[in-house]
């Protein structure tokens, strides 16, 4: 199939995003796959999933692309027998493609997919609980890897209260022969006919910096951002796509969902088998035929563990690594890292991958999934900041060895039609590039907001920017409506062209009236020792008597030794008082894993300063 094909007809004459008003994302789904179906296309391998439960070396499902539809169609038939249009379906299961058939068979079913993840997951039963308390499944799907993981997180819930939980990989396939097109009742009775702005799914926050909200996304804005991704981001056919994130992730759930509904193949694997050897990630990276192009995103750190525990030279399943035909390395979900940037492509530079595949980018389950990505002149784009500048609020550019310079990595240019502005947090003013305000953003893939928070709801999606808060002259508001603008509660400043991402509005330092990004000092502490692993590592404020205190929490490196732990502390002071001017309160080593992350894996500065104040490091 031709997707570039497929993609155009969402977009009209002056290349503005029309989404029809009845189109949802099974709707899409289904429709495409009966023109794969017109085409012959359908018995191609659409997953290839990877095991590595039994295996170092792992094994390998690969799974047709009717395959897949019929275990949709399984899941969907299953779900109308016991639940009712509307119910919410949670799934509590690992990476699998089990996954991916409950995500798409609950929207078949016309219900409300709530992802989730194994209830085994270390540190997040209280998320998970809350999560469930909020959403009120009617159905929980798994799948036989953990299912047992499943029925003991409920097994104290009384038998009234419990969800029905369905094993999805339990189900024949011979119930998807009795799967009716809905199409065949929209024609009887028009008024069934489904809506765009129905809600297609519940996606939660992770709770690293709030108690876990659920965003409530639309088929309209789903569609929408991924049209506004593909036409930004330039995707190039045939496209292969290689991913280990979270499904119970927005950027890992819409990506391999909208993968399978554009039948484009792709390699699956779960987080922790990456993290326990990034080489196979690398290795599913590697160039298959002259013709495909390579995809992936990641997290910064993930391009940390490859830089360091992937060197062809020391791993023999890389010795034939070939990257040149990655034409894509999508960096998001957390702050973007020159350093990581640099190592990564310092390493796999030596096996084709080109510099320009880099592409460092920002989004929020808020805005569907992503605001910003590099779509005009180089990338990635790194720029030097003056730390004192930034700190006032401006942004200066100097010399890149200069002792006051802050790298700060592009994160590319807003993906039209949605508006990007910066805006002043006090005033509401929109401000000039090269001043630092909060994002605001807007455009048809925003959220509806969020489930049962009204009031939250209107601070975040319901914000105006009147003509007279906009620039007279540049705005980059221009022509966009006033009022339904969301806030992202994260600080930017546009230079060139670009926007460059300067930390999360609650999680800014201040200590005696002077402002410093955590990040900022994050890398600091990073480089002033070897004793602390790259890019685990944690720095926020406490308040003592009225006064706010720099602490630092930070992992020791796997193969460095506790006893260099008190060299290492002195080290990260010094470094921190003389670049930053502020002496921490605090700096503490602590042991591999200990620091605490948000379901989604990122760095919880909120949750360690939690910790911290209840004594959990001491």
């Amino acid at each position: 199939m031709d997707i570039n094909a497929a993609m155009s007809q969402f977009f009209d004459e002056q290349g503005k995003i029309n989404v029809p008003e009845q189109l949802t994302l099974s709707g899409m789904c289904e429709m495409l796959y009966t023109m794969a179906q017109m085409e012959g296309a359908t018995e191609e391998t659409l997953i290839r999933y990877w095991d590595f439960s039994q295996s170092r070396e792992g094994q390998v499902h690969e799974i047709t692309r009717a395959q897949v539809n019929t275990r949709i169609k399984a899941v969907c038939v299953r779900l109308q027998q016991v639940a009712q249009p509307g119910d919410r379906v949670a799934i509590l299961a690992n990476n699998s493609p089990e996954y991916l058939y409950a995500f798409l068979g609950a929207m078949y079913a016309k219900m409300v997919p709530v992802p989730l993840y194994d209830p085994n997951e270390p540190g997040h039963t209280g998320h998970l609980s809350a999560v469930l308390g909020s959403s009120e499944p009617t159905v929980v799907l798994t799948n036989k890897q953990s299912a047992a993981a499943v029925r003991k997180h409920f097994a104290s819930t009384p038998a009234a209260e419990r969800p029905r939980v369905l094993t999805v990989d339990a189900l024949p396939d011979s119930l998807a022969d009795e799967w009716v097109n809905p199409m065949m009742a929209i024609m009887a009775d028009p008024s069934l006919a489904p809506k765009s702005s129905d809600e297609a799914f519940l996606q939660y926050t992770s709770g690293s910096t709030r108690t876990p909200a659920g965003v409530i996304l639309t088929h309209k804005s789903i569609v929408t951002n991924v049209l506004q991704i593909f036409s930004a981001a330039n995707l190039q056919s045939p496209m292969r796509l290689a991913t280990w994130l979270p499904l119970h992730h927005d950027m890992g759930i819409i990506l391999a969902a909208f993968v399978v509904l554009l039948g484009v193949p792709f390699e699956l694997m779960s987080p922790r088998d990456f993290i326990q050897d990034p080489a196979r990630w690398v290795r599913q990276m590697s160039k298959r035929n002259d013709e495909e192009n390579l995809y992936t995103v990641v997290p910064n750190f993930a391009m940390e563990l490859a830089a360091r525990y992937a060197n062809p030279e020391d791993v023999a399943e890389l010795k034939d690594l070939d990257l040149s035909r990655v034409d894509g390395v999508i960096n998001g979900s957390e702050p973007v890292s020159k350093a990581a940037v640099d190592k990564f492509m310092e390493l796999f530079g030596n096996y084709g991958l080109k510099r320009e595949a880099m592409r460092p980018s920002y989004g929020l389950a808020e805005a569907t999934l992503l605001v910003t990505t590099p779509h005009i002149g180089e990338r990635p784009v790194t720029r030097w900041l003056d730390r004192d500048a930034l700190a006032a609020g401006t942004a200066e550019i100097v010399e890149a060895d200069g002792e006051n310079a802050v790298p700060l990595m592009s994160v590319g240019q807003v993906c039209a039609p949605q508006v990007l502005a910066i805006v002043d947090t006090e005033t509401g003013q929109e401000l000039e590039d090269g001043n630092v305000g909060e994002i605001w953003v807007h455009g048809d893939n925003m959220a509806a907001g969020y489930l049962n928070r009204e009031e939250e709801t209107k601070e975040t999606f319901r914000n105006e920017l009147p003509e007279g808060k906009r620039l007279a002259e540049n705005s980059r508001a221009y022509g966009a409506p006033e009022d339904n603008w969301m806030r992202t509660g994260d600080l930017a400043v546009i230079v060139d062209e670009n926007v460059f991402i300067t930390g999360r509005l609650k999680d800014l330092i201040i200590v005696a009236g002077r402002n410093h990004y955590p990040q900022d000092i994050e890398a600091t502490a990073e480089e002033a020792t070897k004793q602390i692993a790259p890019g685990v590592l944690a720095a926020f404020s406490i308040s003592t008597d009225d006064v706010e205190g720099l602490v630092i929490i930070a992992e020791r490196d796997p193969v460095a030794d506790e006893s260099g732990d008190a060299q290492a502390i002195d080290a990260v002071r010094a470094a921190v008082t003389k670049k930053h001017g502020v002496q921490p309160a605090d700096v503490r080593i602590i042991g591999v894993g200990e620091i605490p992350r948000s379901s989604a894996h990122k760095i919880a500065r909120r949750v360690a300063a939690k910790a911290y104040n209840e004594g959990v490091f001491n």
